[in-house]
């Protein structure tokens, strides 16, 4: 039975955002040790605030502080943390309605076991020991059967306000080809580049999926493509990504390999980045143990008539 091949994948990006006044008090006040929330013109406290009613979308501004201590009015254990949540020591995730609030508010109970853990068990706030104005100076909720704190009296006004965050999103996963990309993958192993053909239309596939995209039926005949190809459509980068040793600007481009009915994608090199146009003829370059061409540069043929590739635009 040939190898199942997989490989683990990051998808990673820090999201940068302003805070309007709502948000912006309410981080500041989770950096005080305070809990905000934002009152409604019907008597309602949303907790965490927001800037427009959800019920009626009128603008919300008023702010008002609640409890720390609250009721959880729902939950679910995590047997297994991962990286970057509350707690390293399995948890419950709770919705709390901190005491003052008619809404609940997301976050980590610390507890010794799901059995510790009930609808309607009154929770507090443990506050982080370094806090920054954000939702993480809320270390977790812990139990409490203490007598109700009152909330105090602030209306949302602090110095050096938070005026915005930068947000660290992640999904790690493992990827596993199928039978068709498989077969693609091998082939590049040995700097070939194979497609598969549908028995309906007849187009050929690079790389292929096993499936013709247009027809919905299944591919299975092998066919040979490249190595040259035609660069159908480009663009400049002039970013810079982090951990990729490329000197910006540089050239990425579509590229119809020669029996190829789809374009796919690689750098262009071997030529400066301003002189890379439509139906410039190229080929692939590898470097010594890789597994997929490098980049591709120009062949010297004479650019191809648009004619031929206009439908793989």
């Amino acid at each position: 039975m040939p190898e199942v091949l997989k490989a683990p994948l990051v998808v990673e990006f820090p999201f940068t955002r302003s805070l309007g006044p709502v948000q912006s008090a309410f981080l500041t006040g989770l950096r005080e040790q305070v809990v905000l929330g934002v009152a409604t013109t019907d008597g309602r406290t949303l907790v965490p605030p927001v800037e427009y009613d959800p019920v009626t979308a009128e603008e919300l501004r008023d702010l008002v502080e609640v409890a720390p201590t609250g009721t959880v009015t729902t939950w679910a254990w995590n047997h297994e943390p991962r990286r970057g949540q509350p707690l390293a020591t399995p948890f419950a995730w709770v919705l709390v309605r901190l005491d003052g609030a008619d809404t609940a508010l997301l976050h980590a109970l610390d507890a010794p076991g799901p059995d510790a853990v009930r609808t309607g068990m009154r929770v507090r706030i443990r506050w982080a020991g370094e806090r920054t104005g954000a939702i993480t100076d809320i270390a977790c909720f812990e139990p409490y059967d203490g007598e109700p704190v009152p909330p105090g009296d602030s209306d949302g006004t602090f110095e050096d306000q938070v005026a915005g965050i930068v947000a660290h999103a992640r999904l790690d996963y493992t990827y596993s080809p199928g039978r068709a990309q498989s077969a693609y993958i091998a082939a590049l192993s040995g700097r070939r580049t194979v497609g598969e053909r549908c028995p309906s239309c007849r187009k050929v596939y690079v790389p292929p999926r096993g499936a013709c995209p247009t027809c919905g039926v299944a591919t299975a005949e092998q066919v040979e493509v490249g190595p040259a190809g035609t660069v159908t459509t480009f663009c400049i980068v002039n970013i810079k990504a982090k951990n990729l040793d490329i000197e910006v600007p540089y050239v990425y481009a579509h590229i119809a390999l020669d029996g190829a009915d789809l374009a796919l994608h690689g750098r262009i090199g071997g030529i400066p980045y301003d002189q890379v146009r439509m139906g410039l003829r190229v080929e692939p370059v590898w470097t010594d143990g890789g597994r997929y061409p490098d980049h591709y540069r120009p062949t010297g043929e004479p650019d191809a008539d648009y004619e031929t590739y206009k439908e793989l635009l």
